[in-house]
C-alpha cells in the first residue's frame, strides 16, 4: 500500500538534496531544459527558477517539470503553470552565490527573471523495491505490484493534504 504522505515528504527532501530538474512549456513543441530549482519552504506547490529574460520559458504558460533524484530511486512529473514573477522580496530570499555567477549584474541584472512554477498536480514514484522483488528480478521472475515500489498521482504536494 502506498503511503502518499511519505511520497510527498520524500519529494521535497530529494529535491533539496539534488535540485536539478527538466522544465518545459507544454504544447509549444519544444524540448525541456535543465534548470536548478529554488525551494521556498514557506510555500506549498510552488517552485522557483532564476532564468534569463530571453529564456524560452519566460513567456510562461502551461508547463511540466520532471525530476529524478541523485540516487535514481525517486521520480516526479509535475504539471502546472509557469509565470515570471519578479517579486523583489522573493528574489532576495532565494538569491545565492551560484545564482550570482549566472547574473553578473546581481539582483538588478537586466536579464534576470524569476520564474514561478505553480504545481497543479503531480505523479510521484519511489523505487523502493522489496527484497523479495529484487530477488525475483535477479532471476527473471515476475515482480508483483506490491513488491515494486510506491506510486501516486496527487492534486497537491503538500505533506498534510
Amino acid at each position: 500500500m502506498t503511503d502518499v504522505t511519505k511520497l510527498k515528504e520524500t519529494l521535497w527532501k530529494k529535491m533539496s538534496d539534488g535540485p536539478f530538474v527538466m522544465a518545459g512549456l507544454t504544447g509549444d513543441n519544444q524540448h525541456s531544459e535543465p534548470l536548478t530549482v529554488m525551494l521556498d519552504k514557506d510555500q506549498v506547490d510552488r517552485l522557483y527558477f532564476f532564468i534569463g529574460r530571453d529564456n524560452r520559458l519566460a513567456r510562461g504558460g502551461a508547463a511540466m517539470v520532471q525530476f529524478v533524484s541523485k540516487g535514481q530511486d525517486y521520480f516526479a512529473c509535475l504539471s502546472g503553470t509557469a509565470t515570471v514573477d519578479n517579486d523583489p522580496a522573493m528574489i532576495d530570499k532565494l538569491w545565492s552565490k551560484p545564482v550570482e555567477s549566472w547574473f553578473p549584474g546581481g539582483k538588478t541584472d537586466p536579464n534576470l527573471a524569476l520564474l514561478r512554477f505553480d504545481i497543479a498536480d503531480a505523479e510521484l514514484w519511489e523505487a523502493d523495491m522489496s527484497l523479495t522483488g529484487k530477488i525475483k528480478m535477479l532471476f527473471g521472475a515476475k515482480v508483483d505490484p506490491s513488491e515494486e515500489g510506491s506510486h501516486a498521482r496527487v492534486s497537491t504536494t503538500a505533506v498534510n493534504s
